[in-house]
């Protein structure tokens, strides 16, 4: 049986990037019941992909009666395309499965031991360059810090976080403000400050602009990767892809990107929209085979799930096994 439930999420502070504001995370859940057993996946409608929680809630419950017959998720992939609904139900018939066989996704996948802690980023939203050097000032103690930036000011809000951290590894997401002559003139910028990456300068669409221009910092492309079938395109554009499960429709179709992205030479990098530890517990399992991880959607929650995923000595720890995909039977996360 397939439930399907609205899950507001409110954030701690205010989350800007270069499309507007952020005060809470809308997600979907979906709850898959068989046999006396419960999987649970969340999802993040993402209205840059024409999706709301009406619209998941309303294209996941189509496939009520394919998953009361018993749809695997080899027939999930036929029936739905990528997206947050196809997410939402593949990483609860992950959870299903694991839970069945006893066993936790990550020796499904060949892994023994625990999941592993991670160096995950976390995130300077956008604001004025002093507001933005205020908050990086508490991210001292990472490795890797991401930045929100637009096209007003880049140069400025970049060397505010630089000042503030000048040991940390520094990703720059435009989230697709920027055009390519700002790319080009923010070259001496992205060289001064030692960025290692930037995310989605250009909107998706005009990659083709990138076409033989040579980066200072490597380029990550974010919005215009959603699954494998896009990595053909994208190359002599971008030298690395952002794996989100959101966009490939599940721990499924991300592990396909994984492996086809890796056998074409792209670099690996692993993100989530704001969201619960439910819903970041399926990309550990990618992410640990991450250059760069972006995982702290859900150190922006007021209240996260019991046994979520914290930042403890500068790495991102992962959530409980009990909350999705660790094998176990038990009944008490499903009520976090």
């Amino acid at each position: 049986m397939l439930s399907l439930a609205h899950a507001s999420h409110p954030l701690a502070t205010p989350f800007r990037i270069s499309r507007g504001v952020r005060t809470s995370a809308e997600a979907v859940v979906a709850t898959i019941s068989r046999g006396g057993l419960t999987g649970r996946g969340e999802a993040m409608p993402y209205p840059r992909y024409g999706e709301s929680v009406g619209s998941v809630i309303k294209e996941a419950s189509l496939l009520s009666a394919a998953i009361a017959g018993g749809l695997d998720r080899r027939g999930l992939g036929e029936l739905l395309s990528p997206g947050a609904a196809r997410n939402a139900i593949d990483c609860a018939l992950w959870d299903l499965v694991s839970q069945n066989i006893g066993l936790p996704v990550s020796a499904l996948l060949g892994h023994s031991g625990a999941l592993p802690a991670l160096a995950s980023a976390q995130t300077v939203s956008l604001d004025a360059p002093e507001r933005m050097a205020a908050a990086a000032r508490s991210l001292a103690h990472l490795d890797l810090v991401k930045i929100k930036v637009d096209a007003v000011d880049p140069a400025s809000q970049i060397r505010a976080v630089r000042d503030v951290l000048p040991d940390a590894r520094l990703i720059v997401d435009p989230n697709e403000s920027w055009t390519l002559d700002l790319l080009q003139s923010l070259q001496p910028v992205l060289a001064e400050a030692r960025i290692d990456l930037v995310e989605q300068p250009l909107p998706a669409g005009e990659d083709d602009a990138l076409l033989g221009f040579t980066s200072v910092a490597r380029l990550c492309a974010d919005e215009s990767c959603h699954t494998a079938a896009d990595l053909p395109r994208l190359r002599g554009r971008y030298q690395v892809v952002n794996i989100k499960l959101d966009k490939t429709g599940g721990l499924t179709g991300a592990l396909e990107l994984l492996d086809e992205a890796r056998a074409q030479g792209f670099g690996i990098m692993v993100g989530c929209m704001i969201s619960s530890s439910l819903a970041i517990a399926p990309a550990w399992h990618v992410a640990r085979h991450a250059e760069f991880v972006d995982l702290d959607g859900p150190l922006w929650l007021k209240d996260d799930h019991a046994g979520g995923a914290v930042m403890r000595d500068g790495l991102l720890q992962p959530p409980a096994p009990e909350l999705w995909g660790g094998g176990t039977r038990a009944k008490v996360a499903h009520s976090a």
